[in-house]
Order: C-alpha cells, then sequence, then structure tokens
C-alpha cells in the first residue's frame, strides 16, 4: 500500500492590517493617554504583538515604550486579575 502524504495547505491571504497612528499621522505616543494604550493589552496586560494589532514596527516600538512608562507611573498594570 502506497503511504498518501495530505497535501499542505496554501497560506491564507487575509487583508493587511493598516497602522492605527499612520493613518491618523500621529508623531509621538503619549504615555499618559491611558484609554488608547489599553487597546493594545491583552486581557492579561501583555503587549500585543504587532501581527495581531496591525502596527507597523516603528509604532509598534513606541506604543511598548509608552506602555511600559505608563505601567512605572501607575496608569496601567503590569499584570491583570
Amino acid at each position: 500500500m502506497e503511504d498518501h502524504k495530505a497535501r499542505p495547505r496554501p497560506p491564507r491571504r487575509g487583508r493587511r492590517k493598516v497602522c492605527k497612528f499612520c493613518v491618523d499621522k500621529v508623531s509621538h505616543i503619549d504615555y499618559k493617554d491611558v484609554r488608547t494604550l489599553e487597546k493594545f493589552l491583552t486581557e492579561r496586560g501583555k503587549i500585543m504583538p504587532c501581527r495581531m494589532s496591525g502596527v507597523c514596527a516603528r509604532h509598534q516600538r513606541d506604543l511598548a515604550i509608552a506602555i511600559k512608562r505608563a505601567r512605572v507611573c501607575a496608569l496601567l498594570p503590569y499584570v491583570a486579575d
């Protein structure tokens, strides 16, 4: 009997997410804007990766720095219970 191997599925071609900060032409991400920063955190309080949030690499770096500064100032939690 021959071994029939399953064909690998072709990769999914979804729509590319557009960076929210590039569309709004934001030059600086403010660490005091907690409402905006919370949108890029998971339920557990972790920073979302750019493939999930759709943010470009440059703004992802700025976003991570802003979230970390907000955590130090106790505006955002390190871990959500």
